[in-house]
């Protein structure tokens, strides 16, 4: 509702300015920038609204009394016939003073179509603000991180929450108007990559075992590596000393060496497995970086830093920095240390992220840098972003952490080292096949045209939507069977909702009938299903807005379930096809509106990952 919304701004700036000067109220004119409006809670109030309260100092009244005073000049001016601020009164709607806000009753038709119509133009690039003029984040410059497998193991259900909000995320700041750049930080290196090929060599070497000899896909065949290596350490202690050597080797080896070697080869197969899951589930990235690269630079800065006593070097020899500045003191009062070099020189995490970090900044100076990190490494950031300041890099006060909670399943909580982990593909392998078999039970096979590729797309959906619906900071259950249903808040019952529309257009044009988005097929609706639906979709740019902002895709989630529920309603009380003998141009009217929800859902679910699907 851009276009009400800029009117009414405009209409209700000129009222107080003009009762401002009744009143005798000294200082400059108010200006439209500074005129809020929002959306009353109930349709009864209205359909917009703007608060006094920030006048009432002025003013020296209570917001009420200058809500009546400007609804007044409004009223006159609209009984009059007369414009303020450029437009017409009359023609936009109803005003009244509704406690301390100035509300409007939109004229239905004016609106109606005035909302249609831009979403009928616009098409794809509806609910993109550049497009409508109104960008906030036009300019910005935002890389967003997210992912971070580590190369011992397949990607799970925690990195599918991760993979889901960072690639959601990414697309809202982009349909916002920012320039986003798209990066994972591959943890190929460390003593869990250790542990891994420990264990190739302990038990499939020797054999010549591989991924394409076991017909496994390498990341799950590296997985299992590691899964062999937690089982071995339970029976051998010495083991965890084993797999510290071998890093203490590994930061010591070079190109060619046979531990360079092997690592490169296992190296391979874990990512080209995590690739393979990427690509089946949309999630991209404009740059990898990897921690074998970065993790140098970060050392290098940790030097310096010593040098320069932001660093010293503790009584067991290892490299360490005082953050309680930054997180405050520990349980047992004392100073807050961190770890940035082992005793033996090699690197901790927190090193490479270091070095990510400035290598990144070098590579795309960004205005804003977004990790999407689970909440268990809050902690982490705070030091992160700590160091990174005290080591006078300026653009640190740009880096900001997305916290998500955990999210397991009703069985409980996964651990990778023990084997319980809940992998990504055999998760939506899963999921792929209870939606195949619900195609195949209802006889749908043939009507959605390909059942394999429909039950795919379902199982996406299942997964993502259910993932996104809920707030990034709640800890959550992912239910795999809830997911699944075609009932309720879900991603199959979106996708149910396209396919529904879709085909009453199809039906609709089959019998010569198309969308009439002209004044006068769109001054017809009126009916109060038909309002609300309308008002539902003029708020897809500002939920792209709020969503972008809050860097939240849940209210874009929960969003396209209230469209979906809209519709429903509206469907329900105004017939299509049954009134177009009768009543042709209002029928073409109502096509108009279905398939301006359906412009709405297509745009939004692809901001939400769900796979938009025109049958069913």
């Amino acid at each position: 509702m851009a276009s009400q919304k800029d009117a009414f701004r405009s209409i209700v700036t000129a009222a107080i300015n003009e009762f401002k000067n009744q009143k005798s109220v000294e200082g400059e004119a108010v200006s439209p920038d500074s005129v809020r409006v929002e959306n009353p809670p109930k349709p009864e109030m209205g359909d917009l609204g703007a608060p006094m309260f920030t006048l009432a100092k002025a003013f020296h009244m209570a917001p009420s009394a200058i809500a009546q005073g400007v609804a007044k000049i409004i009223s006159d001016a609209a009984a009059a016939g007369k414009s303020l601020g450029g437009e017409n009164p009359a023609s936009l709607g109803t005003f009244a003073p509704v406690g301390p806000y100035v509300n409007v009753k939109l004229n239905k038709a004016n609106a109606s179509a005035d909302i249609l119509m831009a979403i009928a133009a616009q098409g794809d690039n509806y609910g993109s603000l550049d497009e409508a003029g109104n960008a906030p984040l036009k300019g910005r410059k935002v890389m967003v991180e997210y992912s971070s497998p580590n190369t011992n193991k397949p990607l799970h259900l925690g990195h599918m929450r991760n993979d889901a909000l960072g690639e959601s995320v990414s697309r809202i700041l982009k349909k916002a108007g920012a320039e986003v750049f798209r990066t994972n930080i591959i943890n190929n290196r460390g003593v869990h990559i250790c542990k891994s090929m420990l264990a190739y060599k302990l038990f499939h070497e020797p054999k010549g075992e591989t991924p394409e000899t076991l017909h496994m896909k390498g990341d799950h065949f590296v997985g299992q590596c590691y899964v062999e290596f937690d089982r071995y350490a339970k029976e051998h202690p010495e083991a965890a000393q084993q797999a510290e050597d071998m890093l203490v080797q590994w930061e010591q080896s070079k190109p060619g060496d046979e531990l360079y070697t092997l690592w490169e080869k296992m190296n391979g197969w874990a990512i080209s497995g995590v690739k393979e899951t990427y690509e089946r589930t949309g999630v991209g990235f404009e740059k990898l970086y990897f921690e074998s690269e970065t993790y140098l630079k970060g050392k290098e800065e940790i030097v310096k830093g010593l040098e320069k006593g932001l660093f010293f070097r503790a009584a067991d020899g290892s490299v360490r920095v005082d953050v309680t500045e930054a997180v405050g003191k520990g349980k047992d009062g004392e100073d807050h240390e961190k770890v940035l070099l082992r005793k033996d020189g090699t690197s901790v995490y927190i090193t490479q992220d270091i070095g990510t970090a400035i290598y990144r900044h070098s590579d795309w100076a960004f205005n804003q840098l977004v990790y999407v990190v689970a909440s268990e490494q809050i902690f982490h950031f705070k030091v992160l972003f700590y160091i990174l300041r005290k080591l006078g890099f300026d653009w640190a006060e740009k880096l900001y952490h997305l916290s998500y909670g955990l999210v397991n399943l009703p069985s409980g909580r996964m651990k990778s080292r023990e084997g319980t982990v809940v992998d990504a593909d055999d998760l939506i392998d899963s999921l792929h096949a209870d939606a195949l078999k619900a195609i195949q039970d209802k006889g749908r096979d043939e009507a959605v045209g390909s059942p394999d590729e429909v039950a795919e797309k379902v199982a996406l959906a299942a997964l993502h939507y259910y993932l996104l619906q809920v707030a990034p900071v709640k800890d959550m259950l992912f239910n795999p069977e809830e997911s699944l249903s075609f009932n309720g808040n879900t991603g199959p019952y979106l996708q149910y909702m396209g396919a529904r529309i879709a085909s009453i257009l199809r039906k609709a044009g089959e019998q010569g009938l198309e969308p009439d988005s002209g004044d006068a097929a769109l001054a017809l609706l009126t009916h109060e299903s038909e309002w609300a639906l309308t008002k539902k979709l003029a708020e897809f740019p500002r939920l792209v807005a709020k969503a972008a902002d809050a860097l939240d895709p849940s209210l874009m989630a929960n969003y396209l379930y209230d469209v979906c529920k809209s519709f429903s309603a509206f469907y329900r009380d105004c017939p299509i096809l049954p009134v177009a003998e009768k009543e042709p141009l209002l029928a073409r009217a109502r096509l108009c509106l279905a398939s301006c929800t359906l412009t709405v859902l297509k745009n939004a679910m692809h901001l939400v990952l769900v796979p938009f699907l025109d049958r069913m």
